[in-house]
């Protein structure tokens, strides 16, 4: 895992995240992160007793070969989990290995010890263990992981070594390590798929560093403690080629994968850690990371500690910037606040001062209102009065003002016939004259005779007063019919004309009511009228009686 943690602490000193502001929601990942670390205990519980379990077969163990292998499994078991543990526990299959002279296994579990004591930042410890292993009779996979430890060594040498002569010569040996661990290891191997991706991704070949992960990938089993790592570094590819959404996805699926295995020994969630410290979210960034250094220390690596302080450190100096930043706020809203309080308090007084003055004037206001409510109720009787008064007024100026409309109009149609009447007497006056001065008797006797001239003028006299009454009640005949059963209806036959039933109820509706008077004006017999009226108001909807009231009312001003 320290060879990851080379890799991602050159990303973060090369480049910046490339965690940018995307439509990418990461609240979901939080909370499933959250909830994770909240059931840790549990699964850490759960991991003990799969220790337990596998304790008490070492325990059963009878021959060589079955203690070598209970003490192998919990190697594994505790190299994630507990790294004094995992040191012990190969201690004891190396102590087996020799006992039973299984120079492989002594040989591999030796470089196995290596390889953890370079991880805790042993690499002393970590030399001289190689140094003393005699090679000589070893199996393939032992010398493959024989060489394995000397290129782990050497390439946590380069890296934290001060020295640039010494960084070359420490590069070249982890190199020709590397070269003879290819040789022996299988390529499906952890660690060739490890080294041949990251070799990929240093030399820019990022097509073939992503073929590379998705064959690991394809060997490790979802969920698997080797899935945690395969997925770290998928999102290392991503990261690379700025895809900010499945580098995220990825690095979530590492984060939640070592949780729930137990794992003590994480590198993702330092990666997540740092990936929020420089998105600026320090409050979760400061969580995880302590979370993670929990884990850390319960693990046991010093170095891995190691990589953590600078992050700690930069979270305590964001924290410490940010407490001055708050420092200051403070400060100023407790100025703000002491200056409100003055000016709250001689609000206090003002309102004190005033209030006396209220209640001073309250009590003259009680007296006044007392004396205000009794000419009140005198204005209300005088208002109720005059709301009385003002209805038969508003009613009567209603009538007045339609009286003057219908007066107006008549008296400009009465002024223009009678002009036109004297018109027609003079016209009529000279047609006598010239008859007369030419001797023209029988025929002034013929015209004087004749009845033409009388219904001319009548038919003349009412086509003026249809025009005009229908210009003051346009309508008037479908108010009329309103007012009378279907069958009862009059509709005249021409327009702009009544017949001789609505010419009798128009003049009603002017208001001349007697039937000697209307039946003058029409030239009909007051008989004729009385019949007209009379079958006209049988013919009523309502009652019979109160028809021509309606009638009155019909096109009156509201």
């Amino acid at each position: 895992m320290n060879k990851l943690f080379i890799f991602l602490t050159i990303l973060l000193l090369t480049g910046t995240s490339t965690l940018v502001a995307q439509d990418i929601n990461l609240h979901d990942y939080y909370l499933q992160i959250d909830e994770a670390i909240n059931h840790s205990p549990e699964y850490v519980a759960k991991y003990e007793i799969k220790i337990g379990l596998k304790r008490q077969a070492l325990n059963r163990a009878t021959t060589p070969n079955e203690k070598f292998q209970c003490n192998y499994d919990l190697y594994e078991l505790y190299k994630p989990f507990i790294s004094d543990s995992a040191i012990y526990f190969l201690h004891q299959c190396i102590a087996i290995a020799n006992q039973i002279n299984d120079q492989s296994a002594a040989v591999r579990c030796k470089s196995l010890l290596a390889i953890r004591s370079a991880n805790i930042g042993m690499y002393d410890e970590a030399l001289c263990i190689l140094d003393s292993i005699n090679t000589q009779g070893a199996d393939t996979l032992a010398l493959g992981t024989y060489y394995e430890a000397y290129n782990n060594v050497y390439s946590e040498l380069c890296y934290y070594t001060h020295f640039e002569n010494m960084r070359q010569t420490y590069l070249n040996k982890a190199h020709h390590y590397e070269q003879l661990m290819m040789q022996y290891l299988s390529p499906t191997s952890e660690a060739c798929f490890l080294r041949r991706e990251l070799n990929a991704q240093a030399d820019g070949r990022l097509d073939d560093a992503m073929k590379i992960n998705d064959e690991w990938l394809a060997t490790v089993e979802p969920g698997s403690h080797p899935y945690a790592l395969v997925a770290l570094y998928r999102y290392i590819e991503y990261k690379l080629q700025g895809d900010s959404l499945k580098m995220m996805h990825w690095l979530v699926e590492s984060v939640l994968t070592d949780i729930k295995n137990a794992t003590m020994d994480q590198g993702s969630m330092w990666e997540l850690a740092n990936e929020l410290m420089m998105r600026g979210d320090i409050e979760r960034a400061s969580r995880y990371i302590s979370f993670t250094s929990d884990c850390a220390n319960r693990y046991g690596s010093r170095q891995r500690n190691w990589q953590i302080a600078p992050l700690l450190t930069s979270i305590a100096k964001n924290y410490k910037a940010k407490s001055e930043r708050t420092t200051m706020q403070l400060r100023v809203t407790i100025a703000m606040i002491s200056v409100l309080a003055l000016l709250l308090l001689g609000a206090l007084l003002f309102l004190h001062r005033r209030h006396k003055q209220l209640t001073s004037a309250r009590n003259e206001l009680h007296q006044t209102n007392s004396q205000l409510a009794s000419l009140n109720e005198e204005l209300k009787t005088a208002n109720s009065q005059l709301s009385e008064k003002n209805a038969q007024f508003s009613v009567l100026n209603s009538q007045l003002s339609e009286s003057n409309r219908v007066k107006e109009e008549y008296i400009g149609r009465f002024m223009s016939l009678c002009s036109q009447y004297i018109d027609k007497l003079d016209a009529y006056r000279k047609m006598v004259y010239k008859k007369m001065k030419n001797k023209e008797l029988d025929e002034l006797f013929r015209l004087s005779k004749s009845t033409e001239l009388k219904e001319t003028e009548l038919e003349e006299l009412y086509e003026n007063f249809d025009s005009v009454f229908l210009n003051l009640f346009p309508h008037f005949v479908e108010d009329f019919n309103a007012l009378l059963q279907p069958e009862a209806q009059v509709h005249p036959k021409e327009e702009n004309r009544l017949t001789t039933e609505i010419r009798i109820f128009a003049l009603i509706r002017l208001g001349i009511e007697d039937s000697s008077k209307i039946a003058e004006f029409l030239h009909y017999s007051v008989n004729t009228i009385y019949n007209y009226r009379a079958r006209i108001k049988n013919g009523a909807i309502a009652s019979r009686e109160q028809f021509e009231q309606n009638v009155k009312k019909l096109g009156q001003i509201q």
